[in-house]
């Protein structure tokens, strides 16, 4: 891939799913918490409760959509550009827990998936995981303990100048428009199932470049709504125009994607830190949301300091930012916690699965072998008010502004 091309789409699981999640127990919470946002966990020492350093396994190379764990790094951090990773003290609020946290790039950073990093790394303890991998593999069973992300911030795009008519994905299907996908997976059966799209409409010859959508304008092609609207309006000279796109959660498939999930054999030992750290990680979540620059700077050393294909802008940052919480992608839900999962949801996700041809589930799946917010704190969530609300739209993105000042190296940042 070029610097110009998108993310590779299966590295999410999107449709190519390949990741992984398995866990139990407890339905999401429906009483709103007294005071969301403000349950800091601030102060707390993780020292002797947690490893020495809490290592998390990515699913793609550094970008805004990870802002939450970059929010947990505090002053002093290095990156190793041939590890591909960023270690430092593990911070709550500014304050040094007592240990580090080491956030391993994924994607092409990693030989295969994020599950067998885990299982050959015994030093991994968390990993992004989605629902429907989890819910189709016989092989490695993980536990989701929290859900940074509420909704997938994957989509579908179009050329709303050629399909002026189109506002949803299925009504690509009256035009018979070819959809450029990297592969069938999980989400293009599920799809195909619900009639949603036709399966000849399927194109997988789709390599991540951007050039066939921009030379032909009558394909549609998978994305981001987090990143693609704003680099074809702003970074693509050839294009530099609105794109038309729909989530796949608007278009029905309700997953939780890039859940951070333990090996599910290590609950027990690891339940004394998660009861400590998950609560961390929410509120980590809530104020990047709300403050991302810090964590912002962090990423961008990172990507330029990995030096490949891969490319973060200040501006790009600042458009994911903003579209996360226009969408709903980073939010609450249907409560007032951030992070927890619901159980009805998750099963419908299973049944859905149950009902689409070509799927292989795991024998007796069910939403409670899945996840479990037994270490989720619901009073820690995004204030009242906060923009949480999404839909079909014409991209619209702010202009960009001068970029700001990024360094990068193996050296230590104070």
């Amino acid at each position: 891939m070029t610097k110009t091309a998108t993310r590779r789409i299966g590295a999410l699981a999107g449709l190519t799913s390949l990741a992984l999640v398995a866990g139990a127990t407890a339905a999401r919470a429906t009483t709103p918490p007294a005071t969301a946002g403000t349950a800091a966990a601030a102060g707390v020492s993780l020292q002797g409760t947690c490893p020495d350093t809490v290592t998390i396994q990515t699913d793609w190379w550094p970008e805004a959509e990870h802002g939450g764990l970059y929010e947990l790094v505090g002053p002093g951090y290095t990156i190793d550009k041939d590890a591909k990773n960023v270690t430092g003290p593990l911070v709550s609020k500014g304050q040094d827990t007592g240990v580090k946290v080491q956030i391993r790039a994924g994607g092409s950073a990693i030989p295969g998936s994020v599950a067998d990093e885990m299982v050959a790394h015994d030093d991994i303890m968390l990993g992004y995981f989605n629902i429907e991998g989890s819910a189709t593999n016989k092989a490695v069973k993980l536990l989701s303990v929290v859900a940074p992300l509420e909704k997938n911030p994957q989509m579908i795009m179009w050329d709303p100048a050629t399909y002026p008519d189109v506002t949803a994905i299925k009504d690509l299907q009256q035009h018979d428009v070819p959809v450029l996908v990297f592969g069938k997976g999980i989400v293009a059966k599920w799809m195909i199932a619900k009639g949603i799209l036709k399966d000849g409409q399927f194109d997988t010859s789709f390599d991540g470049s951007p050039d066939r959508f921009v030379a032909d304008g009558k394909v549609a092609m998978q994305g981001f709504a987090t990143a693609e609207p704003y680099k074809f309006e702003h970074d693509l000279p050839s294009w530099n125009k609105p794109i038309a796109f729909q989530t796949y959660y608007d278009a029905g498939w309700k997953t939780y994607s890039q859940t951070l999930a333990i090996l599910a054999d290590d609950k027990a030992k690891l339940a004394p830190c998660l009861k400590l750290l998950v609560p961390i990680i929410q509120q980590a979540q809530v104020d990047y949301i709300q403050s991302p620059d810090t964590a912002n700077a962090i990423i961008g050393e990172a990507v330029k300091a990995y030096d490949n294909f891969w490319t973060q802008s200040p501006e790009l940052m600042r458009f994911s930012d903003e579209q996360q919480l226009k969408l709903g992608i980073v939010g609450n839900g249907d409560d007032a916690t951030l992070g927890n999962m619901d159980e009805a949801r998750i099963q419908t996700v299973i049944d859905e699965l149950k009902a689409t041809p070509g799927v292989d589930l795991r024998p007796d799946v069910t939403a409670g072998d899945l996840y479990t917010n037994e270490f989720i704190d619901p009073s820690i969530g995004l204030p009242a008010g906060s923009p949480a609300t999404g839909g079909t739209t014409a991209a619209t993105t702010p202009a960009p502004t001068t970029p700001g000042t990024m360094t990068a190296g193996t050296t230590a940042h104070s």
